[in-house]
């Protein structure tokens, strides 16, 4: 090759790693400019909710081997497994003007001590309409937490599935991942969902890794339990996820509970979910109409 060949060429392979510096630059530039909105609506909604409720229902501290005791609301001979018997007395809806802001939002999900605390959206017409879009439906790559398909909050199925990304930026779902850590778990076992209707309060039960596997795998697959009608169908997701979790929680469940299920890529396969499945404890307040 001679001299002005290698400087034709040169000088293209310059322009080209210009051309993608620039691209890479306005990228960042954007994405920047994406999480800032997302998070200034973010702050908002948080906001709006903490001055709604400055001393929300606190999820109990129940023994990992004994069912919640029962509030003063609730008969001692209550079922464990019965469902949770919320306050006698309706308040608003902390996250009201969340919920009324945009009727896609189905819940909103929170771990005290984290940075989970986001509005989770259901879309069944759409389940990834919220992959890549942020609450108010705008472009974002860290998209929104979604509740699963297949689920329902009304009439409320046996479990609640919610997907998320697992960001190093540590939003959505990006510090799911730190319930590896027993320790982290011991810290952080209070899952508090909040429906239209009421505040449901969690425990976590299990955490272990999985993965999407084909639908030839005869094999449990968490993503597909919604609903357990029969004793031995809630045997086959209570028996696995426990035999499947990292470490023992010591929280025990039996039929006739409900659970919440989040889940997050890891990338231990092609196709690894990390999970962290929590049973549905006693519950908090109940909240007027958000009409009213």
């Amino acid at each position: 090759m001679n001299n002005e060949n290698r400087k034709k060429l040169s000088d293209v392979l310059f322009i080209i790693a210009f051309v993608c510096v620039i691209i890479v630059g306005v990228l960042f530039v954007r994405n920047r400019i994406q999480d800032n909105h997302s998070e200034e609506i973010m702050d908002e909604l948080r906001e709006q909710a903490s001055a709604a409720s400055p001393s929300p229902t606190a999820p109990p501290s129940a023994s990992p081997t004994q069912a919640p005791a029962a509030s003063p609301t609730q008969s001692p001979a209550a079922s464990p497994a019965a469902t949770p018997v919320p306050t006698p007395e309706a308040v608003v809806n902390p996250y009201r003007e969340a919920f009324l802001s945009n009727e896609d939002m189905g819940a909103w999900l929170q771990i005290p001590g984290t940075e989970i605390d986001y509005p989770v959206m259901w879309t069944p017409e759409d389940e990834e309409y919220y992959l890549y879009r942020g609450f108010d439906g705008s472009e974002n790559k860290n998209g929104s937490l979604i509740l699963d398909t297949d689920s329902c909050l009304n009439p409320l199925t046996t479990n609640l599935i919610i997907h998320g990304h697992n960001m190093k930026s540590g939003a959505m779902f990006g510090c799911l991942t730190d319930y590896e850590d027993e320790s982290y778990y011991q810290e952080h076992k209070d899952i508090i969902l909040y429906t239209e209707e009421c505040q449901r309060n969690y425990e976590v039960i299990a955490v272990f890794r999985s993965q999407v596997f084909r639908k030839s795998d005869d094999v449990f697959k968490f993503y597909n339990f919604f609903q357990a009608d029969t004793q031995e169908e809630f045997d086959d997701f209570y028996n696995n996820i426990k035999e499947m979790s990292l470490y023992d929680t010591g929280v025990t469940a039996e039929f006739g509970d409900r659970f919440i299920t989040l889940s997050t890529c890891v990338y231990h396969v092609e196709t690894g979910r990390f999970v962290v499945v929590a049973k549905e404890v006693e519950g908090g307040n109940t909240y007027l109409p958000l009409s009213e």
